[in-house]
């Protein structure tokens, strides 16, 4: 059988997200130095799927720019950008119609989402049951903040939940993992003169309908990246290796961090797992890590600590400040005897003065 054809929405906003995204598309924040997005096109790619779509509508430029390192030889990424955001079934019907429609089978990836599912076991079971539309389900120990997919023994979609308004209605530890084998026949239901939703329309539509809906449910990370807890709470996950990749951070491996080209800690101390990116300069006497990761030209000061934080591009951090478990956005600068503390993010080009204290409320 020939390999789906894959669309990733990637028109969000972010505004969950925010600080963080006010200067960068969500899509391709950061991780360990990797815009997000190289993370579902490499776990495509692994998968034999070469042909995919990027459905955007905003800070498209941003998304264009990043994607350059994750192209790969055989691989195809065709660019789809809406006039105005369609949602996400609105998304998927546009994308396939941008690019020459036809049937077959159709892949959906949500860009949010950070996950190793096994896609190859997915299509298997959505042949072998003769689905016409399969959805990726996930188990969460608390299903209370996303919406609920029930489904029969065999695993045929009964019905979907909005999020559960108190302990007892929920029903089912099972939630939709934004990944979707659809017959690109059915996209044609969707409707072409607004916004529409392919969770709260499409799939209840398709079940009344009686169309060959199934859940597939198989132990697979998956951590929705979209807000500063969980885009960190990834990070550490990766560098744990909680999530099976293809992709490794850019750079050399070394004694259990990784270093890239021209990065430099001469005199300090980096404790692994961490992450130090292209140009990178920790001075003497800094402790880096663990659970570090440093962007590209950022600069840890003399005696500086950062402790499970994310760094991104050209951060500098003054002499002897601590930075533990936070976010630093592009072209902050700290000055020196400063401390970042616990759930801390800070946006693009932020300035903290010698001395201050930074925690959150």
């Amino acid at each position: 059988m020939p390999a789906p054809r894959a669309i990733i929405l990637a028109g969000g906003q972010g505004t969950r997200l925010r600080p963080l995204t006010l200067a960068r598309a969500k899509p391709v924040v950061p991780l360990l130095n990797r815009p997000f997005l190289a993370y579902q096109v490499a776990l495509l790619a692994h998968h034999g799927i070469a042909d995919i779509v990027l459905s955007c509508s905003y800070r498209v430029d941003d998304v264009r720019a990043a994607l350059g390192d994750a192209r790969a030889p055989g691989l195809t990424l065709t660019y789809v950008v809406e006039k105005e955001p369609l949602g996400t079934g609105g998304g998927v019907r546009y994308a396939l119609e941008q690019t020459g429609g036809g049937s077959g089978l159709v892949l959906v990836l949500n860009g949010d989402v950070l996950t190793d599912a096994d896609l190859g076991a997915m299509r298997a079971f959505h042949d072998a049951m003769h689905s016409r539309t399969t959805i990726f389900l996930t188990r969460v120990p608390d299903p209370r903040p996303y919406g609920l997919v029930e489904t029969e023994a065999d695993g045929r979609l009964r019905r979907f939940r909005e999020k559960p308004a108190a302990e007892e209605e929920v029903t089912t530890d099972t939630i939709n993992a934004g990944i979707y084998l659809i017959d690109a026949d059915l996209v044609a239901r969707l409707p072409a003169d607004r916004p529409a939703s392919i969770e709260r329309e499409f799939f209840p539509a398709l079940i009344a309908d009686g169309v060959p809906c199934f859940g597939f449910t198989e132990p697979a990370y998956w951590r929705d990246i979209g807000s500063p807890a969980a885009y960190h709470l990834a990070q550490v996950d990766l560098l744990d290796g909680r999530v099976r990749s293809p992709l490794s951070p850019p750079g050399s491996p070394r004694d259990g961090s990784w270093l890239a080209d021209g990065a430099r800690a001469t005199g300090a101390r980096l404790e692994a797992p961490s992450v130090l990116g292209p140009r990178v300069l920790v001075e003497s006497g800094a402790h880096v890590g663990p659970h570090a990761v440093i962007g590209e030209s950022s600069r840890i000061g003399a005696r500086a600590r950062v402790v499970n934080a994310v760094l991104w591009e050209r951060v500098h951090v003054g002499a002897e400040s601590v930075l533990r478990d936070c976010v630093i956005a592009a072209d902050v600068r700290i000055g020196a005897h400063a401390e970042v503390g616990a759930g801390v993010v800070l946006a693009a080009g932020a300035v903290v003065p010698d001395h201050a204290r930074l925690s959150r409320p």
